[in-house]
């Protein structure tokens, strides 16, 4: 589910023109066309089992929509589908502050999932300079291979060093526990250990070693 910021400036739509609303009327300033859904209610069927069974990407049909959208009927009527469902949505989102909070919670966990993705993948600025898609999903799979690595070995951890605290008899509450996070890098060292000594001398060189080939 999304968290919408700005809903207050998105319209809601009324189920039709006979319906009003005595505490949220300011909110509702158009109406949805039922018949133009009814009207193409099988073909848009067909393209949502097409995208369910892998047959169409959701990508193709949204450009294909958005090429020409003015004059497509079952755009426009997907678009009436797509008010319906996000007024509801929306009713339900500022009536339901748990809602909300779960919403929220949710989406701070995809963004520090996020950061931490974009934290291991230091090598070139984290851009993905490839051109060819499998190449690309490739370097996606292994990023989040080396990142599901490091989550494990950081659950690990801290769950050894919990056991270790209530061996020691310290009460670890539920509450503590909720703010852990999987996703900690200031013990991870990115760029390897480089170590310099300085007691050690290189080998002579050879001088009038002679080179092999032309």
């Amino acid at each position: 589910m999304p968290r919408i910021r700005n809903w207050k400036e998105l319209k809601f739509y009324r189920p039709s023109k006979k319906v009003q609303y005595k505490h949220l009327e300011l909110l509702f300033n158009s109406e949805i066309d039922w018949q133009l859904i009814c009207n193409h209610f099988e073909e848009m069927l067909m393209v949502a089992v097409s995208i369910s069974q892998g047959k169409l990407l959701p990508s193709t049909i949204l450009r294909r929509f958005g090429s020409h959208s003015h004059h497509n009927r079952l755009y426009l009527a997907f678009r009436e589908l797509g008010r319906a469902v996000r007024t509801e949505f929306l009713l339900k989102y500022i009536t339901d502050i748990e809602l909300r909070r779960m919403i929220l919670g949710a989406m701070n966990k995809s963004e520090d999932f996020n950061r931490f993705v974009q934290w291991i993948a230091f090598g070139g600025q984290g851009v993905i300079a490839e051109n060819n898609r499998d190449e690309q999903r490739k370097l996606i799979k292994y990023n989040h291979l080396v990142a599901n690595c490091l989550i494990f070995h950081n659950v690990q951890s801290m769950t050894k060093a919990l056991h270790l605290l209530i061996k020691e008899g310290l009460e670890v509450k539920d509450e503590t526990l909720k703010r852990l996070s999987p996703y900690l890098t200031g013990h991870i060292n990115r760029f390897g250990e480089y170590r310099l000594d300085m007691n050690r001398k290189p080998a002579p060189l050879e001088y009038y070693l002679p080179i092999i080939g032309r």
